[in-house]
């Protein structure tokens, strides 16, 4: 396989892996540990749920703006 497309093919593996780890964290702390629905009123545990869903969704973002932001070397 050449090198720049396995270059490219892992960075959408690594986009994906990445992407669904996060999306599996999220929603096992929000939906199983149910800190992402407001009952009554609004508890710590949604409070902190809601700060780490935004702030690790902005890493996510970061992370994935950097490695996509990198020229794909695709020689002949």
């Amino acid at each position: 396989m050449e090198p720049g497309v396995r270059e490219y093919l892992l960075r959408i593996v690594n986009t994906l892996s990445v992407g669904l780890f996060w999306l599996a964290i999220n929603s096992t702390a929000g939906i199983m540990y149910d800190h992402a629905f407001f009952h009554e009123k609004i508890t710590t545990g949604n409070i902190v749920f809601y700060c780490w869903f935004l702030i690790s969704f902005f890493f996510l973002m970061r992370w994935l703006i950097k490695l996509w932001s990198k020229p794909i070397h695709f020689e002949r």
